[in-house]
C-alpha cells in the first residue's frame, strides 16, 4: 500500500494512467476521489479546502469577498478569456462599460470598485454607454480592423479582439490614466458596432467620416525619357496612387505620383467614372503635386478636405488611400512615433516629416493622413523597407504642405524651398569652440564652406561661427529649440522661408559678433536630382555621345543602386561636388557609337570631359558651340584620367552625319542645344 500511495502521489505529467481492475476494490483517499480535470494534472497535493478556489498555476489565491448578490467579489470582477460561461451576467459589453471613465473623472481606483464593475443587466450597459457616450469625447482611440468585401466595411470582432478588449479594459491596464474604446478607421465607434459582433453597413462608416469621400483614386500614364539613349522615349507604364480633394476645386497627391505624366486621371470614391486631370504644379523638392478637374460633374457633392495642426507624439493618425492588393478605399492607423528633419528620398532634400508606425504601401503615395477629429494632418509619401525596421512610414506634415500651396498661389508656379548654401560642422568639442574664439557660454556651428552660386558667398566664409538665424539661438549641434521638450536642425527655420526672402543672420568671425541681412535662393546643384520635366540634353560628334550627368542619368546607366554601382569619381562629383556658377554641368561621353572614324575610342564611357582644345569646358551647350566652330586642323578632347581623343576636325564632322543615319538619330544635339 506504501508504494501505491506514493505512486498515485508522483504520477508523471500528461495523460494519467488507467485504473485496473484491482483498482476499483481499493478505497480511494479523498484526494484520489476528486474527478481530476483535463491538461496538466497537479503534482503536489492541497488541502480540498483550497483546491475547490479553482486557483490557476502561478498566481496566489485571493480572498473572496461577497458582494450584494451573494457572488464573491473575485468572481464578480473577474474578466475571463473567451466566450462568458452560460448563465453568467458578465456580459462583454457590461465588462466593457465597468472600466469606461470620463476624462479627467477621478481615479483608477474608482472605476474598478466592485459598484462599477458589477453590471449585470444589458439594459443597463446600453443605457451607460449612451450616457458616457453622448458627454465623452474620447481620447487615444483603439482602431478597428477594415476589410473591404462587396461595399461593405467588415469590423473584425472575432473572439481574439473581444479578449483584447477585455483585457484593455481593466483598470489596470489604462494607458495613462485614459479608457480605451473601440473604433472605426481611427475615429469613436458608433454605439450599434460597440455592442454588435457582426458586419457594420457602409452608411454607418459614412455618417462618422464623411472626410473619406474626398480622397480620390489617381491613374497616371508615365513617359519617361530614355536617358542612356536620350534621342528617344521609353515605353510608357500606367501606376495607380492616391490624392485628396482640397478647396478651390483643387488635388493634392505626390509629385513621384505624376513624374513623366502623360496623361492624369482621377476618381472619387464609389464613383465609377475616371476625370481627366490637369498637372497645375509640381514640387520636386518636397513630393507635392496639385491637380485639377476641368468638369463640374467630379465636384459635386464633395466636401473639401480641412488642414489640422502639426500633431504631437503618441497622436493617433489614420492614413487613407488605395493601396496595392485591392481596388477600392484602404485604411490603416497608427500612431505618431517622431517628428524631426527627414530626408526626402524623391526631392534628395531634408524638410521636416512625422514617422508613424502605420503601413505605407505603394498606392498609399498622396493619400491624406487624418487625425482624430477628421483633419488631414500630412500626406503619406514613403516608407523605410529595412530587414530591422516594420511598419515605419512617413508624412509630408502640414507646415510644408501650407508652405507649397502657398508658394504656388504667391507666384503661379512651385519655386521651391530655398537654402542658406552652407555646408557646416558641430561645434561640440571645448577645444574647438576654444581655438575659434567662443566663450564659455557661446554656441553655434562652423561654416565649412559656402557654394559659390549662393548669395551668402557674398558675406560668409570659411570657419565663421554662425550664431543665431532670424534671432533663434543655434546649439553646438545645429539644433534649436522646436517644441516643449523637443529640438530641430535649424534648417527647418530655412525651409520655413521662400525664394528670394530676406533672413537675418549672426556670427562670430575673429571673436567678434556681425549681423547682415542675406538672401535666400534655390539649391544649384552640379548634379541635379531632377530634370523637371525637359527632355535630356545630347551632343553626338564623330559617333562620340556627349551628356549632361543628372541623377536620372545614373539611375538609368547603373540601375536603382547607382550610388554604389556608379564610379567613385562620378559619386563624388555628385556628393560633394559645388558648382562654381550657375550654367555649369559635369559633361561625360556617355558612350561611343563605333565607326571607322573613332577607332580605339570605343570603350571610353562615362568619362568626364575636362577641356576642349586647351578652353574649360562649362556645360554642354558650351562644348558643343566650340566644337561646331572650330577651325582647327586636330580638335583635341582632355579627359579625366589624364587620356585624351584626338580627331581631324572636317574628316570628324563629315562622318557624323553618315553615323546618325545609320542609327536612326533624327539630329546631332538636342533642341535646347540647338536654340
Amino acid at each position: 500500500m506504501e508504494g501505491e500511495d506514493s505512486e498515485q502521489i508522483k504520477r508523471k505529467r500528461g495523460r494519467p494512467p488507467k485504473h485496473s481492475v484491482a483498482d476499483e476494490n481499493l478505497s480511494l483517499s479523498p484526494d484520489a476521489s476528486e474527478k481530476r480535470k483535463r491538461g496538466r494534472p497537479s503534482i503536489n497535493k492541497e488541502p480540498s479546502n483550497i483546491t475547490s478556489e479553482k486557483r490557476k498555476r502561478g498566481r496566489p489565491s485571493k480572498p473572496q469577498r461577497l458582494d450584494s448578490n451573494g457572488l464573491s467579489s473575485e468572481l464578480s470582477t473577474k474578466k475571463s478569456r473567451g466566450r462568458p460561461r452560460k448563465g453568467s451576467s458578465s456580459t462583454p459589453a457590461a465588462i466593457g462599460v465597468s472600466s469606461f471613465g470620463a476624462k479627467g473623472n477621478g481615479s483608477a481606483g474608482d472605476a474598478s470598485s466592485p459598484e462599477d464593475m458589477d453590471v449585470r443587466d444589458r439594459d443597463a450597459a446600453v443605457q451607460r454607454l449612451k450616457d458616457r457616450n453622448h458627454h465623452t469625447k474620447w481620447d487615444y482611440p483603439r482602431t478597428a480592423h477594415e476589410h473591404q468585401d462587396g461595399g461593405k466595411v467588415m469590423m473584425n470582432m472575432q473572439a481574439k479582439h473581444d479578449r483584447t478588449a477585455d483585457r484593455n479594459s481593466s483598470p489596470h491596464r489604462r494607458r495613462n490614466g485614459k479608457p480605451p474604446q473601440s473604433s472605426l478607421m481611427g475615429f469613436p465607434m458608433p454605439l450599434s458596432a460597440a455592442l454588435t459582433h457582426g458586419d457594420v453597413i457602409m452608411e454607418e462608416a459614412v455618417k462618422q467620416s464623411p472626410f473619406m469621400d474626398a480622397v480620390v483614386k489617381v491613374f497616371c500614364v508615365h513617359t519617361e525619357p530614355n536617358f542612356s539613349l536620350p534621342w528617344q522615349m521609353k515605353r510608357q507604364f500606367s501606376s495607380n496612387s492616391s490624392g485628396f480633394i482640397i478647396s478651390g476645386k483643387r488635388v493634392l497627391t505626390n509629385a513621384h505620383s505624376v513624374e513623366h505624366h502623360t496623361q492624369v486621371k482621377v476618381k472619387r470614391r464609389g464613383s465609377d467614372t475616371k476625370f481627366l486631370a490637369t498637372v497645375l504644379a509640381i514640387g520636386t523638392e518636397c513630393d507635392i503635386a496639385l491637380l485639377t478637374v476641368n468638369n463640374d460633374e467630379f465636384w459635386e457633392g464633395v466636401s473639401p478636405v480641412d488642414f489640422g495642426a502639426l500633431p504631437t507624439l503618441q497622436d493617433a493618425v489614420t492614413v487613407v488611400g488605395y493601396p496595392i492588393g485591392g481596388d477600392t478605399i484602404s485604411v490603416t492607423s497608427g500612431v505618431v512615433s517622431r517628428i524631426e528633419v527627414t530626408s526626402y528620398v524623391h526631392g534628395a532634400t531634408e524638410l521636416l516629416g512625422v514617422q508613424i508606425d502605420a503601413a505605407i504601401n505603394a498606392g498609399n503615395s498622396g493619400g491624406p493622413a487624418f487625425n482624430s477629429d477628421g483633419q488631414c494632418v500630412g500626406i503619406a509619401f514613403q516608407s523605410l523597407k529595412h530587414e530591422d525596421a516594420e511598419n515605419i512610414g512617413y508624412v509630408i506634415p502640414t507646415p510644408v504642405i501650407a508652405h507649397f500651396i502657398k508658394d504656388y498661389e504667391r507666384n503661379g508656379d512651385y519655386t521651391g524651398f530655398p537654402i542658406l548654401g552652407i555646408d557646416w560642422q558641430k561645434i561640440e568639442n571645448p577645444d574647438l569652440r576654444k581655438s575659434l574664439g567662443m566663450g564659455p557660454h557661446q554656441k553655434g556651428v562652423r561654416v565649412r564652406r559656402v557654394e559659390p552660386t549662393a548669395p551668402a558667398a557674398k558675406y560668409l566664409q570659411s570657419s565663421d561661427i554662425l550664431l543665431s538665424f532670424e534671432g533663434v539661438d543655434i546649439a553646438n549641434d545645429g539644433t534649436v529649440p522646436f517644441r516643449h521638450g523637443e529640438r530641430i536642425s535649424f534648417s527647418y527655420l530655412v525651409s520655413q522661408k521662400y525664394t528670394g526672402e530676406q533672413a537675418k543672420v549672426k556670427i562670430l568671425r575673429n571673436k567678434e559678433f556681425v549681423e547682415f541681412d542675406v538672401q535666400l535662393e534655390t539649391h544649384k546643384r552640379l548634379v541635379p536630382v531632377h530634370i523637371k520635366g525637359r527632355p535630356p540634353s545630347y551632343y553626338i560628334w564623330a559617333g562620340i555621345v556627349f551628356a549632361a550627368v543628372s541623377v536620372p542619368y545614373l539611375r538609368s546607366e547603373y540601375g536603382k543602386d547607382y550610388d554604389y554601382d556608379a564610379p567613385v569619381k562620378l559619386l563624388d562629383k555628385l556628393l560633394y561636388a559645388m558648382a562654381q556658377t550657375e550654367d555649369e554641368q559635369l559633361v561625360v561621353i556617355s558612350q561611343v557609337l563605333v565607326a571607322d572614324i573613332n577607332i580605339g575610342y570605343e570603350e571610353i564611357v562615362n568619362t568626364q570631359v575636362i577641356s576642349l582644345n586647351g578652353t574649360p569646358v562649362r556645360n554642354l551647350k558650351h562644348l558643343a558651340h566650340m566644337v561646331e566652330t572650330c577651325e582647327e586642323e586636330f580638335l583635341t578632347l582632355d579627359l579625366e584620367y589624364q587620356q585624351m581623343i584626338v580627331l581631324e576636325t572636317k574628316k570628324a564632322k563629315a562622318a557624323t552625319g553618315e553615323i546618325l543615319v545609320t542609327h536612326c538619330i533624327p539630329s546631332a544635339m538636342s533642341e535646347d542645344l540647338r536654340a
